[in-house]
């Protein structure tokens, strides 16, 4: 559906996590904390009494489990480079604020993100394809729990952004992310659309 899958607002990044077995996983319980896929690997090293290695990123979930904690993750973060086309963008997310940025000059939605369906087709036909997309969103999740009023310009909410700016660049360099560098290419090999087209199904651009 548009605005969902490929899209860092929590409809395209907000699944749940189901998780049965020893130690603790039973029993129906249900949490609310932020919690990212990359908290599993950590928590299956402590739950067999395994080494993490350095490498390793996330946090256990077994504070959550045992009810010593009700958050593991201060923030948690996402991104989008390439789907069927690229669009960069990154994102954080902390209990009560959400924030994202794109990393190219494009402010027109990348259709060919979108699967094809009668919900696109009635967008495209009233103009989604002329909407300007904005460089950067901020969203009260506690006001706008719909991610539909963006506050990165308004002067109340500068600080609020400013800070989140930070801790997603600081991330950045944590992880090496190439988009500090500029524009990512696409691996050798692989198959793209082009952005300003319509539809997946279009032609792909083959990248030698």
């Amino acid at each position: 559906f548009p605005k969902m899958k490929c899209n860092l607002t929590d409809r395209g990044i907000g699944v749940m996590l189901i998780m049965r077995g020893p130690a603790g996983f039973r029993g129906g319980q249900i949490c609310d904390a932020m919690v990212s896929q990359i908290d599993v690997f950590p928590t299956l090293c402590d739950l067999l009494g395994v080494e993490r290695p350095a490498w390793l990123q996330g946090k256990s979930l077994l504070p959550l489990l045992r009810h010593e904690t009700t958050e593991v993750n201060e923030e948690i973060f996402a991104e989008v480079t390439y789907h069927a086309a690229y669009e960069p963008q990154r994102a954080i997310r902390t209990p009560r604020w959400k924030y994202i940025r794109r990393f190219d000059d494009r402010r027109s939605p990348v259709l060919p993100n979108c699967d094809d369906g009668p919900s696109k087709e009635l967008l495209v036909r009233h103009g989604w394809r002329e909407q300007v997309v904005p460089s950067e969103q901020l969203y009260d999740l506690l006001f706008d729990p719909g991610e539909g009023n963006n506050l990165a310009n308004e002067g109340a909410f500068v600080a609020v952004r400013n800070d989140l700016r930070e801790r997603l660049t600081a991330w950045m360099q944590r992880t090496a992310d190439p988009l500090l560098a500029g524009p990512v290419p696409a691996p050798p090999g692989s198959k793209i659309n082009d952005p300003d087209g319509l539809s997946a199904e279009e032609p792909t651009i083959h990248m030698s």
